[in-house]
């Protein structure tokens, strides 16, 4: 076989793997609909099954959905009959992958479910099946043919069950209102909830933010850099709000503008007037590109108001490790 036949290969089965997902569209009706608002009322869980590469879809499909805040669990059908039958609970919800809808595991699977009147929802090709017939709401996933020879091995079905799992969690997550925020709490060790962590998860509030008055002299604005250990502090009026920094840098060169006489001055004297600042809400991702763009190690998270809120620094967000 030749390099451009194994390209061309390759491109084959991508076009039938697409063609197969995008004639879902025209199929998508009133049953997804009436699938997604189901799974949305349930207080339990989505258990959901398949066998062989069914089985590993469903894997995925469940731990989709639990990442984006609907509790799944995946049920092997040919463990389920010796003792895994006790996970399923009547407030639950199944849903049984089978291209066939006629996988002998499942079918066996699925009278007990329908005894304790479990609500069925399946993804299958064939809807006059068994499991069709078993179902409270069927989703059919038929495909013209496999992208292997003589449509063998699951390949086209398989990526479509797939992409209408992927649809149903996605549809399950807006109808719900899972957002940002709670995407982020169910991922804090991955790079996703990294880029969705907020300013207000990292900066430094109450005492640990430097402040100084513009009258303080400049002995005290260096005391107080050095205890609150943040390469700055900022300079405060008479309100308490924001009227400039002082940094690190700034007084290297203060030091070269003033030479000796640089502990007669004030913060006033020294300060930079109108330093860059970021909102508590805004993302972390954003107070890097910030810090980046502008070679700072610190930005004064301030509100509109001017009010002072807290400090982030270049090292908090180093720990997260987002980079």
């Amino acid at each position: 076989m030749t390099k451009n036949k194994i390209i061309q290969t390759g491109k084959d089965v991508l076009n039938t793997e697409a063609k197969a997902v995008k004639a879902l569209c025209n199929r998508l009706d009133e049953n997804f609909a009436q699938a997604v608002e189901l799974l949305s009322r349930t207080k339990s869980r989505v258990i959901v099954t398949g066998m062989g590469k069914s089985g590993l879809v469903a894997r995925k499909i469940a731990a989709t959905l639990s990442s984006c805040g609907t509790p799944a669990i995946f049920v092997h059908p040919a463990e389920a009959g010796h003792g895994d039958l006790g996970m399923i609970l009547k407030e639950d919800i199944l849903i049984a992958i089978s291209y066939s809808g006629e996988t002998r595991e499942i079918v066996d699977f699925l009278d007990f479910v329908k005894r304790i009147g479990v609500k069925l929802i399946s993804i299958t090709g064939n809807k006059n099946s068994k499991l069709a017939k078993y179902s409270d709401v069927v989703l059919e996933a038929m495909v013209e043919r496999e992208a292997g020879p003589c449509s063998l091995v699951p390949t086209a079905s398989s990526t479509a069950a797939l992409a209408l799992g992927d649809a149903i969690a996605i549809s399950l997550m807006k109808k719900k209102g899972f957002g940002e925020k709670d995407f982020a709490f169910f991922h804090p060790k991955g790079q996703a909830g990294k880029k969705l962590l907020k300013v207000k998860n990292l900066m430094h509030t109450g005492k640990q933010i430097p402040r100084v008055t513009q009258a303080t002299p400049m002995a005290g604005v260096l005391e107080e850099i050095s205890i609150k250990r943040l390469g700055m502090t900022c300079v405060i009026d008479e309100e308490d709000k924001l009227v400039g920094i002082i940094t690190d840098g700034d007084l290297r060169r203060m030091v070269q503008k003033y030479k000796g006489n640089l502990l007669q001055k004030t913060a006033r004297d020294c300060m930079t007037i109108d330093p860059i600042t970021i909102e508590k809400e805004e993302l972390a991702t954003k107070a890097l590109h910030l810090m980046e763009e502008n070679k700072i190690t610190s930005l004064v998270v301030k509100n509109k108001k001017g009010e002072i809120g807290g400090i982030i620094h270049l090292h908090d967000l180093w720990r997260t490790e987002m980079f």
